[in-house]
């Protein structure tokens, strides 16, 4: 969905796709891919995602199609040993268990790499923050939409989140 030609197509994508899998290729079994699922349909959410896709209805599962979700071939190759971890929120900690199912596999650091840098990015660095995970934040393996506000959010983690990120 990000890689496709659609509302939320991130043209980055093709500068840091190698940068993913070279990581991913290290120990792909200790990879998570944390995959962004939209509404099924127009009207489909809670609160504000319900008026989110209402408005923005060609980025539901109905009108894009089921395989729109799936992982990108490059990154598919490594499931199994590598997880997908489904979320439909920014973040993959909001009402999920998967910090429990870091800390079961004895995780102790979170490598974030894809996309959006000020978005979905932020959302998974912030909620390893706040669950005491070491986060590592791989700059040259983010994508975004707009130049000015990847610029914006990079300023962010290396002036603001000194302490919490590397």
């Amino acid at each position: 969905m990000f890689a496709e030609d659609t509302e939320w197509r991130t043209p980055w994508f093709d500068r840091v796709i190698l940068s993913i899998v070279a990581i991913t290729a290290r120990h792909p079994e200790r990879a998570t891919f944390t995959r962004f699922i939209p509404a099924r349909s127009s009207g489909q959410g809670a609160g504000m995602w319900r008026r989110y896709y209402e408005r923005r209805s060609s980025m539901t599962i109905d009108r894009l199609g089921p395989d729109i979700v799936d992982l990108v071939p490059e990154l598919a190759y490594f499931v199994p040993p590598a997880t997908i971890y489904d979320k439909h929120v920014y973040s993959p900690w909001t009402g999920s268990d998967l910090h429990l199912r870091r800390r079961e596999k004895l995780v102790g650091t979170i490598v974030v790499t894809g996309g959006e840098t000020e978005v979905c990015v932020l959302a998974t660095a912030l909620g390893a923050i706040d669950w005491a995970f070491r986060v590592v934040l791989v700059t040259d393996a983010f994508c975004s939409s707009a130049d000015e506000t990847h610029d914006a959010m990079m300023a962010v983690y290396l002036n603001r989140f000194g302490e919490q990120v590397e």
